[in-house]
């Protein structure tokens, strides 16, 4: 599915991705990717553990099968990058269109700085802040209900949430999403941010 859409999104030169071919190119993405976001964690996990039982032979293992995931899941970034970068947002005539590509962009980054240590990470992580917060100043110039916009502000909230481990500033941000829903529409992703910070929900919501 990742080739076909990637053939789909090759034509934005000469016609713009609707938005069911945009939401079928992030679908084949993430499903692309998913699986490997999560192997990474489990293995990451084993490591430490056959690490701590101080059996080198199987952490030897672990450690090669680990690198393969990350290389993999660098090169799936890369390869949604160079078509965000070269085809998809240089064609983008909306600001629906370009929120869209940016919070991608911006996604995919987030993934990249899960598979990343050191500075490699802290660059991952600076680069994921600046595309996220490039794409927030063009949806504020869309309807507070507007799809994009709001996906874009739940996964920044994510990313202020796991990523940059900053609780307060994820309520802040999901503020955006009480707004344009009902309570009950988005309690459930407040209610966790509520319970793992200890804000009152008079405060987030």
């Amino acid at each position: 599915m990742v080739e076909f859409m990637d053939k789909v999104a090759k034509t934005v030169d000469t016609a713009e991705l609707t938005p069911e071919e945009r939401n079928l190119l992030s679908i084949a993405y993430k499903n692309l990717i998913a699986g490997r976001r999560a192997s990474l964690k489990r293995i990451r996990s084993i490591e430490k553990k056959e690490t701590k039982k101080g059996n080198t032979d199987n952490v030897s293992f672990i450690k090669d099968h680990r690198v393969k995931i990350e290389t993999e899941i660098n090169n799936i970034c890369d390869r949604i990058f160079n078509l965000i970068d070269s085809h998809l947002l240089p064609n983008a005539s909306t600001n629906d269109s370009k929120v869209f590509y940016l919070k991608m962009k911006g996604d995919y980054h987030r993934y990249l700085s899960d598979s990343k240590t050191g500075a490699a990470r802290v660059q991952a992580v600076k680069d994921t802040l600046e595309i996220y917060k490039s794409a927030q100043v063009i949806a504020l110039n869309l309807p507070s209900t507007d799809i994009p916009r709001l996906g874009l502000a739940l996964n920044l909230s994510l990313f202020y949430y796991e990523t940059l481990m900053s609780t307060k500033v994820a309520c802040l941000t999901a503020k955006e999403i009480c707004v344009a829903f009902s309570h009950f529409n988005i309690c459930f992703f407040v209610m966790p941010l509520q319970e793992n910070s200890g804000i009152p929900r008079e405060n987030i919501v």
